[in-house]
């Protein structure tokens, strides 16, 4: 059965469009997502809780539901264009939107992967955990960074980060929940080459945009990857930088 609904005031409205903020967001315990893309690559590892569609787009819709084998009652919802504009965070909107759950990590223990330490770039923080599910990797740590299950994150993702764990942690909790993990922080001279870290517990801890990794916390890393740049520049975007070490370090 697909649902209709065609009031902007309607209560299930006022929910999702509470999701475009990290206090609605963190209270409720999910994200949105949108587009056909996004929500196929999510629909294969997280948890779908509604797919809200337009009217020309309940095809596509029903599609979805009917690839990921989610047969369950009123899981589809039909809206207005004027709803679908506002619970949408595009300018254009693509006439889906997904609310999904955020899965549970605090149980979780941390795998190969990235460290985000305050990246504040939603575009960036995006990349990276694409191109780290990409690359196999299987934790994404975030501290002091911008919200990985922002709409603008989860859409650089393309939906991928349902296939990472992500941990939302202090720069403290991870040294003591690391374990026997790696910390290799990505600095722009001094450090390995990129093809000395392994596939097995390593992190690769990538520095906010403007002012990098804190010296404090560099030192406390167990070793230092840097990038090799033979041209006459200074640095690489973080999102760039991150991407092309995960691939030398990685890559079979």
């Amino acid at each position: 059965m697909i649902k209709k609904i065609i009031s902007r005031q309607n209560e299930a409205v006022k929910k999702v469009f509470s999701l475009q903020s990290s206090k609605g967001r963190k209270k409720a315990g999910h994200f949105i997502a949108q587009g056909v893309r996004t929500c196929a690559t999510l629909l294969q590892s997280v948890k779908l809780i509604q797919l809200y569609v337009t009217e020309d787009m309940l095809h596509e819709g029903q599609t979805l539901l009917d690839t990921a084998s989610l047969s369950e009652d009123n899981l589809l919802t039909y809206v207005s264009n004027p709803i679908m504009e506002k619970i949408s965070t595009t300018k254009s909107s693509s006439g889906i939107v997904g609310v999904f759950k955020k899965p549970k990590t605090e149980t979780q223990e941390l795998g190969n992967g990235l460290v985000l330490a305050r990246i504040s770039d939603p575009g960036n923080m995006g990349t990276l955990i694409r191109t780290c599910a990409v690359m196999n990797g299987k934790s994404v740590v975030v501290i002091e960074g911008c919200d990985p299950w922002s709409p603008k994150v989860v859409q650089a993702t393309a939906g991928t980060i349902g296939a990472v764990t992500v941990h939302e942690l202090s720069w403290d909790e991870l040294l003591a929940k690391k374990g026997d993990s790696q910390l290799n922080a990505l600095v722009v001279k001094g450090g390995e080459k990129p093809e000395t870290m392994s596939e097995k517990n390593n992190l690769l801890v990538i520095g906010n945009e403007s002012h990098g990794i804190p010296t404090k916390w560099v030192d406390q890393c167990d070793a230092k990857i840097t990038l090799s740049m033979p041209g006459k520049t200074e640095s690489l975007n973080a999102a760039v930088a991150g991407s092309i070490v995960l691939y030398l370090a990685f890559a079979e």
